[in-house]
């Protein structure tokens, strides 16, 4: 393992489980959270030279991931110890000596103020290169996939935007489209200024008024939430 990190959220090392509770945690993986769809295709993508997106990757991805040289996980999905996900990813990342960080997000609602200030600052202090992820890796990946390009490769942000798109499974009818608004609304207002987005975020951004503004369809609702099941 390496030497335990400053970050907040960085996972601590537990020694990997063994056994009858191995198997389960694999079996609820693959069963209880759809892993054995992500077997097939795990919507992994290239960001950047230092960045990859993707769902939630079991152990064959996460040695992919090694293999490539990424060296930080982050999961935005959030730590479940309760869960079989994430006890096989934080097993996989002990094993391969992958830094693994917890950084909860949303995908149904407007980004917390407090969450955004520490993305910001998560950006250029995590070690690089970075696997993230979320469930499927369309609302989450994609919107946080933007905020690094935008505040940490300072790349326009109508380019940015394009990590919330169809081709990775992102919808922007369900209320995962409160992502979308989320930064249209910042564009519209500073004109796309990477300086002023912290700014912007603590004295304009009203997420209570926001989400009040959006409003997704029925068919939308269906899809993410009763046929694709999205977290």
């Amino acid at each position: 393992m390496t030497s335990p990190s400053s970050l907040p959220n960085v996972a601590p090392y537990v020694p990997p489980e063994k056994g009858w509770h191995k198997a389960y945690a694999m079996l609820a993986l693959t069963f209880v959270d759809h892993g054995f769809i992500r077997a097939v295709y795990c919507n992994r993508h290239r960001v950047t030279d230092t960045l990859w997106r993707s769902a939630q990757p079991g152990p064959s991805h996460l040695r992919w991931a090694k293999e490539n040289g990424v060296k930080t996980v982050l999961n935005l999905r959030g730590r479940n110890d309760h869960t079989g996900w994430f006890r096989v990813e934080r097993d996989a990342c002990a094993v391969l000596d992958l830094e693994l960080i917890n950084f909860p997000c949303r995908s149904r609602g407007m980004p917390e103020k407090s969450t955004l200030h520490a993305a910001a600052k998560l950006f250029g202090e995590m070690r690089h290169p970075v696997l993230m992820h979320c469930k499927s890796g369309a609302d989450r990946a994609g919107f946080m996939s933007a905020l690094y390009l935008h505040l940490h490769e300072r790349r326009p942000i109508e380019e940015a935007m394009g990590q919330l798109s169809i081709r990775y499974g992102h919808a922007k009818a369900a209320k995962t489209g409160m992502l979308d608004r989320f930064l249209e609304r910042y564009a519209a207002d500073t004109g796309g200024d990477p300086d002023q987005f912290l700014h912007w975020v603590d004295e304009m951004y009203d997420p209570v008024a926001f989400s009040a503004e959006f409003q997704e369809t029925r068919f939308g609702a269906f899809l993410i939430d009763r046929v694709l099941r999205r977290e």
